[in-house]
Parts: C-alpha cells; structure tokens; sequence
C-alpha cells in the first residue's frame, strides 16, 4: 500500500483495513486548480498537512467545491523534495484519539508544492505566476511564530529578500504590477493577533523599497488599502507532534509502506504521514478581500475581529496554554516525559483542573461560537490524556518566559480590573514560584536536567544561582529581583499582593529532594 498507487488505482485493501480515501475526482481538482489557482498556502509542516489540508479535503469530499491548494516552503526546503514529490503531493492524516483508537484519512487536497526561494527558478516563476491570477483569493501561512520577523539585514537586500515575509512582499509586488488586484493574507498560526504580524511585516519590506526607490509610493499604498489586501485575525489549535514510532508500527502492520521518519538537514521532522490530535479548532476573521474558499464545510467558525480576539484570549490566557505550562514546569520537575502520564498524577492533574477551573474561569470572557466550559472539559478530559499523544513538558516548556506574561499576567491584570480578591489565587502563584525552582535546573530527586531554550534563559538563571535546593535556612532574597519582572510575569506581582506569596511558595519548593511534591501536594489539596 503506498500513496501514489491511489492514482492509478484505489484497491479494496485501502477500505479493508480503515483507510478514508478522497471522495472527488483528484486529477480534475489538480488541473484546475492549476489553471485558476485560489488558495496558496506558505509553510509545508505538519501542522498545514493535518489542519488546513485536511479541512479543504472535506470540502472538497463534500462535492460543493473543485479547487485544491498549493503549498509552498520558504525555510527548510527538503521537506518539498522528501515529504512532498515523491509521494505526488498524497499524505496521510493519522488522527490520535483519545479512546486509544487511530482513524487514517489520505489527503489528496494539495495539489502543488513548490519552493519559494528564486534560487529555484522554475519554482519561483511559478509563485510568480500564482500571485497575477485575478482569481487568487487566499495566501495563508503556517510558518510558526518567528517566521513574520523582519530583520534589519535582510531589509537592506533590496529585492532579494532571504527571509520568508520579504519573499511575499516580493510575491505582492508581482501581484500589483499585473493589475494591484485584491488579496487577503490570512496567518493561521498560533500568535496573538496573527493578522497584524502578517501586515506589520510587508509593510516594512515595501516602506524600505519604496525609501530606496525600488518601488513606487502606490505599492505600499496598496498593501495599506483595506479594500484591496486584508489581514484577517484567527486562532488555530491543534497539537501535530512529530511523527510516531508507536503509529510507524500499526502503519506497518496495515501494510501500509510509506511510514518513514524523514529529519532533515534543518531538523524538521517529518513523514508520509501525520499524526495529530483529534480536537481541532480554527476561528477565522471573516475578512476578505476577493472571496475565499468554502472553509466552513468543513469545521472553520467564520466571525467578526472582536469574536477571534475573544476565543483566543479564552484559550491563550484561561482554558488551555496556563494549563500546559504549569505541566510543562511540574512534570519536569517531576521526571516526566509525556502529558498524557502527567494526566494520572492526581496532584498535577489537581493542580491544572483547578488552576483551570476555579482561578481562572471567574475572569474569561464567553466569546459565544465556542463554549469556555465545553472547550476546558475537552483540553482536560479527551486531549491532554490522550494516550497516543506523544507531547512532553520539555517542548512545551520552550520559551517559558515569553509565554508567562499572556497566560498568567492576563489572568492577574483581569483580577486587579474587576476587583476581584487575590487570596483567591493560590494555584497560579504556585506556578509562578515553580518557574523559579525549575530554572534552577535540579528535579525534585536532586538530579540535574537542562531546562528548555528560552532567550531569557542564562539571565534568569542567573538570578536563582545563590539557591541551593537543600532543608534549612538560605538567603531568598534573590528572588524579589526574579518576580519583579514584569517583563517575564506580566503584571506587577508586589503591587498585585502576590509577590510575597509567591516568593513563599518557592522558598517551601526549594527545600530538598522531595520538597516539589510535597508542596505541590499541599496546595492542590487546599483548594
């Protein structure tokens, strides 16, 4: 059983042991698509295979659309050679569910994948070629968080951008010299007001071209006209982990040949296949500027602006990343290595039930589309149990102290606006006072681990070096310098009432091996 067998011919063994198959008519979706293209999509990774791809392919199962998307990669370029061309652009969606059951759909709704960078010329003249389509509604990304940085070397490139931003900038002057015909640029990746990192980003490449006189005053004109280019906000949410050595093996066993790993030379790792959560989520602003695909066939919430900000602050700073943090931190703590076994620690999975639900449901705001409490039951009952979920503290740890201020500060800041009472919070601190134990890189046996990368990281733990985790009285004062940063937390912690509770707490979780579960325990058990 491999992926391009299906185009000649679907045998019955697909069916027989489970497969999904496309329910349309692949090769006249490919040509047309080819001939009017509508949706093209930057950033090849997982998460695009096992979301947006996927979502299209109900779409066009549902026989009310006939147009596929074309994908192209801007950073790590061998996942077109390796995970793309050889398989004719098939993959295979491996949804993990929580019941310990797999279900496995082919996605057939890619229909090219190119390489944005002009040293691949042909490529890149197809992009080209893309972007003067009046047709063309959509360009979409997935290209994680920093891929919308700007850097001040690679502005000073001219129109030979390396970086992916510029590269579309690049793509939008094409696109405006054949007509300055209108186009929505939608991020469907997982940051904070997504839409404006897509718009801050162009604008910076096409302000410089136009002080270099590169381009004429009437492109970054037409970038900033709300009529001709949107930048519509979304929220997404889905975990797509690495591919699988327990799903390579059922994969195996079906029959079912294309089920390498592939690592690349950047380090991506990738496969035939994905493997990913069974909940997903994507509430998009509904925002366009030249029509769009019928994503709502298949499970997109389309909205206002205020309804997306809504949802996300609902899911970053309430039901669900405050939660997977707190994880991350405790389960390293506690020599974990996967989510899902955290779930059956009664104290961890008590701290994030509670953090969750009593501190800070009382402060999120409904957004309406989706239910906060349905949305927290699922991250807690059905997702973060999920035995097939192979997501562990360390990952999620990454970047701890660029994510504290929006998943905890938030909560703090909203507490101080309605005058709500702090004693209320008990949970949270402890959290905080965790961030300063596990910076000091010793679990609770007193064993060393290297804490996940974070720009802040050798600062910080430089600021808790003179602790020791030993019984007995130590100088803390040190950590009066770590929770007055409201950089890192977000919100004035002293002036919050919680500084000096934090700090408590964090001088019980240093007091030798042991002394993280013991407090850990304490606490939970309070509330």
């Amino acid at each position: 059983m491999k992926l391009t067998d299906i185009r000649e011919e679907i045998s019955a063994e697909w069916a027989e042991k489970g497969y999904q198959m496309p329910q349309f008519d692949m090769e006249a979706v490919k040509e047309k698509t080819r001939e009017n293209p509508v949706w093209v999509h930057f950033g090849a990774g997982n998460l695009f295979r096992a979301f947006p791809a996927a979502v299209l392919q109900q779409v066009l199962d549902s026989g009310k659309y006939d147009r596929g998307v074309i994908v192209a990669e801007g950073f790590d370029f061998e996942i077109i050679d390796r995970a793309y061309r050889p398989y004719d652009n098939l993959s295979l969606l491996v949804c993990l569910q929580s019941d310990g059951t797999i279900r496995k759909k082919v996605i057939a709704s890619v229909t090219e994948s190119l390489k944005a960078d002009a040293r691949f010329k042909e490529d890149w003249m197809r992009l080209a070629e893309i972007f003067c389509f009046p047709g063309l509604q959509m360009v979409s990304f997935t290209i994680t968080e920093k891929g919308y940085g700007v850097d001040s070397g690679d502005l000073g490139r001219g129109l030979d951008p390396a970086l992916i931003m510029g590269k579309v900038t690049l793509l939008l002057y094409e696109r405006f010299l054949a007509g300055a015909m209108p186009l929505t640029l939608q991020s469907m990746d997982n940051c904070s007001h997504n839409g404006d990192r897509v718009k801050e980003a162009v604008l910076a490449y096409a302000a410089r071209w136009e002080e270099e006189g590169l381009v004429p005053p009437e492109f970054p004109a037409y970038l900033q006209d709300p009529a001709k280019v949107a930048y519509p906000w979304s929220m997404i949410d889905k975990i797509t982990p690495r591919p699988d050595e327990k799903v390579q093996k059922m994969l195996e066993k079906d029959g079912f040949e294309d089920s390498d790993t592939i690592l690349t030379d950047r380090r991506t790792y990738t496969a035939p296949f994905v493997n990913a959560e069974e909940t997903e989520y994507l509430v998009i602003e509904d925002h366009y500027t030249n029509g769009r695909p019928p994503l709502e066939l298949g499970g997109v919430l389309y909205v206002d602006r205020e309804t997306v900000d809504k949802v996300e602050r609902m899911k970053v700073c309430t039901c669900l990343n405050p939660l997977h943090t707190a994880m991350s931190l405790y389960g390293c703590l506690l020599g974990y290595n996967l989510i899902s076994a955290e779930m059956e620690d009664e104290d961890i999975r008590g701290l994030v039930t509670k953090l969750g639900y009593r501190e800070a449901m009382p402060v999120v705001v409904d957004p309406g589309v989706l239910k906060p409490g349905d949305f927290i039951d699922a991250v807690l009952n059905r997702r973060l149990p999920n035995p097939f979920m192979p997501d562990a503290p360390q990952r999620i740890a990454t970047d701890t102290s660029q994510k504290l201020p929006i998943r905890f500060g938030e909560t703090i800041r909203a507490y101080q606006a309605r005058g709500l009472d702090m004693e209320e919070l008990v949970l949270l601190p402890l959290v905080l006072a965790g961030y300063a134990r596990y910076l000091k890189g010793i679990d609770d046996a007193g064993n060393a681990f290297e804490p996940s990368p974070d720009p802040l990281l050798e600062e910080l733990r430089a600021i808790v070096e003179p602790l020791d985790v030993k019984e007995g009285r130590q100088d803390f004062s040190c950590l009066k310098t770590l929770f007055s940063r409201q950089d890192v937390f977000g919100a004035d912690l002293y002036g919050a009432g919680l500084g000096d509770r934090i700090e408590k707490m964090a001088g019980e979780l240093f007091a030798g091996p042991g002394a993280v579960r013991r407090t850990l325990h304490k606490y939970v058990s309070m509330r």
